[in-house]
Formats: C-alpha cells, sequence, structure tokens
C-alpha cells in the first residue's frame, strides 16, 4: 500500500485539481468563512448546479452573518423555499445569531468553536476553516467517503460509526500540511466529478494505479449502501380554504416537519373537513378535490389528497396575526413555504 502513503497520494490529488478542478463556483469567488459555510451547507444533500441560484439569492439577500443574524426568520425560510431539509436554513440562521452575540460578529476560527455553532458537525467545521482559512483540517463528506472508501477497498455502509472512524483515520493522515484549501475542494471534486455513485470515470482519475476497487472489478459495490428500510405510508388531507385568489395559511410549528414554515392546516379524512371549516369559522364553502400526489421524507412517504375551501363571502373570523396569512396568489408574500404548499399553489396558479 505504498502508494496510499500521505505524499503520494496527496500529491496526485493536487496535481489532478490543479488541471482540472472546479475553481469558478461562485463561493470560490472572494472566499469568507462565511461564504463557503452557506455554500457548505446548502451543498449538504444538494447537488451544485441545484444550490447555485439559491446560493446567489441568499448572497445578495444576506451578505455578511449580521445581515443574516438580524433578518425575521420568515425571510430566510423564504430564500429556502424549495432547498428542502429546512432545519439547515434553522440551524444557519440560529449559528448566526451566536456568531454576532457570542463572536462579536466574527465568524469563529477554531475548530471546535466552531463546531460549537447548530447545524455544523467536523466534517463541514473543517471544510470552511480549511477552504477559507487555509487551516489544516481534513474532511470527510459523502463525496470523500466514496473516494477512500473505494481506493482502499472498505467493505461496510460508511454511516456505521466504526467504518466512519475509520474512514477519518485515513482522512486524517492523507491531508497535506500545505495547500489544505486546493486539497480539500480537491477531495470534494473528485467524488463529485470523476468517482462518481454511478459510472465512475476511472480512466481519468489520478489514483488509479493504486486504487484496490478498481483492481478487485468492485467500484459499483463500494463504498457499501445504507441497508434498506420500507418507508411506512402515511396520508394526509390538506386544506385550501380561498376568497378569491387568497389562501388561508398558517405558521407551523418551529419543530417537526416543516418546521417554522408557512403551510396548510391538514386533517386526516375526508370526513372532518366540515368539522375543520367550522372550526376556522370559514362559512358557507364549496369543496373541490385536486389530484393527490406523493411527498416523501428520508424516513416515510405522505400521500397528499388537497381540497380547496371555495368560499361563498369574504372570511368573517378574524386572522391571528402572527399564525395565520392569507395568501395571495397574484402578490404572493415573502413566506417560507413548505414544499407542497409551493406545490400546489404552482397547481393553482397554472388553471387560473
Amino acid at each position: 500500500m505504498s502508494g496510499m502513503s500521505s505524499p503520494l497520494f496527496s500529491e496526485r490529488i493536487l496535481s489532478w485539481y490543479h488541471q482540472h478542478g472546479r475553481k469558478n463556483l461562485p463561493w470560490q469567488q472572494n472566499k469568507t468563512p462565511y461564504s463557503v459555510w452557506i455554500s457548505e451547507i446548502m451543498l449538504q444533500q444538494t447537488q451544485v448546479k441545484t444550490v447555485i441560484p439559491y446560493y446567489q439569492r441568499f448572497m445578495q439577500r444576506f451578505p455578511d452573518v449580521v445581515a443574516l443574524a438580524n433578518a425575521p426568520e420568515d425571510e430566510v425560510l423564504h430564500h429556502w423555499t424549495g432547498l428542502g431539509y429546512y432545519a439547515r436554513a434553522r440551524n444557519l440562521h440560529k449559528a448566526a445569531k451566536m456568531v454576532r452575540d457570542d463572536f462579536g460578529g466574527l465568524f469563529p476560527s477554531t475548530l471546535e468553536q466552531v463546531m460549537s455553532l447548530p447545524g455544523i458537525g467536523r466534517s463541514t467545521a473543517g471544510a470552511v476553516l480549511s477552504l477559507a482559512c487555509g487551516q489544516h483540517h481534513s474532511i470527510l463528506d459523502g463525496n470523500v467517503k466514496r473516494v477512500l472508501a473505494r481506493h482502499l477497498a472498505i467493505d461496510g455502509w460508511p454511516g456505521n460509526k466504526k467504518i466512519e472512524d475509520e474512514l477519518w483515520g485515513y482522512a486524517d493522515s492523507l491531508t497535506p500540511a500545505e495547500d489544505t484549501g486546493s486539497y480539500t475542494q480537491a477531495m470534494m471534486d473528485m467524488g463529485a466529478t470523476i468517482c462518481t455513485r454511478s459510472k465512475p470515470k476511472c480512466d481519468e482519475c489520478p489514483v488509479q494505479m493504486d486504487c484496490l476497487a478498481y483492481a478487485q472489478g468492485r467500484q459499483a459495490e463500494l463504498p457499501g449502501k445504507k441497508p434498506k428500510k420500507t418507508l411506512p405510508v402515511k396520508t394526509t388531507c390538506m386544506l385550501l380554504p380561498m376568497w378569491q385568489k387568497q389562501v388561508l395559511l398558517y405558521k407551523r410549528p418551529s419543530s417537526g416537519l416543516w418546521g417554522g414554515l408557512w403551510g396548510l392546516y391538514e386533517v386526516d379524512t375526508r370526513e372532518q373537513i366540515t368539522d375543520k371549516a367550522i372550526q376556522l369559522e370559514l362559512g358557507e364553502h364549496q369543496l373541490i378535490p385536486l389530484d393527490g400526489f406523493r411527498h416523501t421524507f428520508s424516513h416515510f412517504h405522505l400521500d397528499i389528497q388537497p381540497w380547496i375551501l371555495q368560499l361563498a363571502a369574504p372570511p368573517g373570523a378574524k386572522v391571528q396575526e402572527t399564525q395565520e396569512h392569507w395568501y395571495d396568489l397574484e402578490q404572493p408574500s415573502n413566506l417560507g413555504l413548505a414544499a407542497p404548499t409551493k406545490k400546489l399553489f404552482s397547481t393553482i396558479n397554472a388553471s387560473l
């Protein structure tokens, strides 16, 4: 395994990066710990091409950590709508407030301090400090796990604690003390563009000569897959009380599904809609079903049956100012919307 000694492996990775790596992504220009942090959080479980426009809009509205900390949560979530995994946005906002209040508005500069912020683990902290500050820290995101698991032919699912610890050991030993930021970006790029999940470009790989997965023809089976679980299916009826082109929304609790986002009231069954309408004091209305659809979370499927409640007269009940909102489809408010709500609004707008 002499080819896996730190200088040889890292030198080949760096040489490849300086010739072929990605250097023109928006967050690679005028790098700061803040801009790298935002990009790293957005890139978790989300592809680069999807992230770019969100990142650009986010940074235009929240150009620094204090601007993010001072912004209302609704506006932060609005700029995140469509990226999914909304806990990331809530944690960004909480962490920005901590940086403002506990670190004088300056992004912390040690691994331990960065890891003390909500939503930041060891790998993300290492990425921010190596990419933005040139500090010597290793990373172990999904791309790096895949590159190392294949190169070393490490069996098993990398999410397993024992295997993850083993991979961290290799990541630490292989990360060079100099040009660490370039190496960090190189390993991310290797996983994203060369050592991809399917159809890896082994002929273009700078470390193919001593890759055990390549030698054994096991690229397709490594890294090991997460043990599959059958996802349970839940059902719900989503209610769209409508007067003219306005829809009644409510703000969801800060924890749980779509925490802190604005969404639609729900009931379990068709029979419960009338009781909910009475509770909401909606008055006389016509029920109109829309096409149902499935929304899948990491841990279950949610089958959604939407119902428009077309009001016969303007709603009489006073909206609770902080928890309810009549959303105008023609003049939309800057609110963070739950994904199914946004999808349904697009469907309704298309039919108007």
